[in-house]
């Protein structure tokens, strides 16, 4: 397995290449003070794995990371354990190291990056870890804070650009997420997808008129497609 280190620090990529050094079979190919060198060798080589710290000058590891079309797996060297929720974001992030890095803890870095393939992780285990769900409860993450959601007080759920609206019955939560990954985390006994950008608690509808339902106070449209298995759901006389 080939790596690059990313740091602005030169003792601390002096460090990470000492503890690769204890690695057998991982080969550092460059290491690099800057994202943007990085870029570069990156548009011409391949690697398997990258050590990059968050805190750089003018771009950071995650401006770094967007910059990727096809990131390879990175474990994000720092020392602020504060940004790990959003390192949760990225599905290319194996694992978030604090310096100073214990070589115990590196090994057992090493030993996770070996065991995952990102390319080939299934669709619901890739979902926005902005979201996810345990029981009765959803969990989503705003402002580095994860707060709980109780599945069934949620009403509707509303796609806006790369943004979802959580409305739930005493308040609302816009969330970076998309409505295919919330989708899979609510329960089908309580929700169905009636418009490309809406997901409904069917419990919380009060009235069907033509192609719209409201639930609770807002008036949600529903697409010619979903209206069969709308109806279907409800308890009709």
């Amino acid at each position: 397995m080939n790596c690059i280190i990313i740091d602005d620090e030169a003792t601390a990529r002096a460090i990470i290449f000492q503890l690769c050094s204890t690695i057998k079979g991982l080969q550092v190919l460059e290491e690099f003070p800057n994202a943007i060198q990085a870029i570069k060798f990156l548009n011409q080589n391949d690697v398997d794995l990258i050590f990059l710290d968050i805190h750089m000058p003018d771009f950071n590891g995650f401006d770094f990371i967007q910059t990727l079309k096809n990131p390879p797996k990175i474990i994000l060297i720092t020392s602020d354990s504060k940004l790990a929720i959003e390192a949760y974001e990225y599905d290319c992030i194996i694992d978030y190291l604090v310096k100073p890095i214990s070589l115990p803890r590196f090994e057992k870095a090493i030993q996770k990056a070996e065991k995952i393939d990102i390319k080939n992780v299934p669709d619901t285990i890739t979902d926005d870890k902005d979201v996810s769900a345990s029981g009765n409860d959803l969990y989503i993450n705003i402002d580095r804070r994860l707060i709980k959601i109780d599945i069934p007080s949620i009403c509707l759920v509303e796609a806006k650009g790369d943004y979802i609206l959580v409305k739930t019955e005493e308040k609302n939560y816009t969330v970076h997420s998309t409505l295919k990954k919330i989708e899979d985390k609510l329960p089908e006994s309580l929700f169905l997808k009636v418009h490309r950008s809406y997901i409904i608690n069917i419990k919380k509808i009060i009235d069907i008129k033509d192609n719209s339902v409201l639930v609770k106070k807002d008036i949600v449209p529903v697409s010619r497609s979903n209206r069969p298995e709308l109806m279907k759901r409800l308890n009709l006389l």
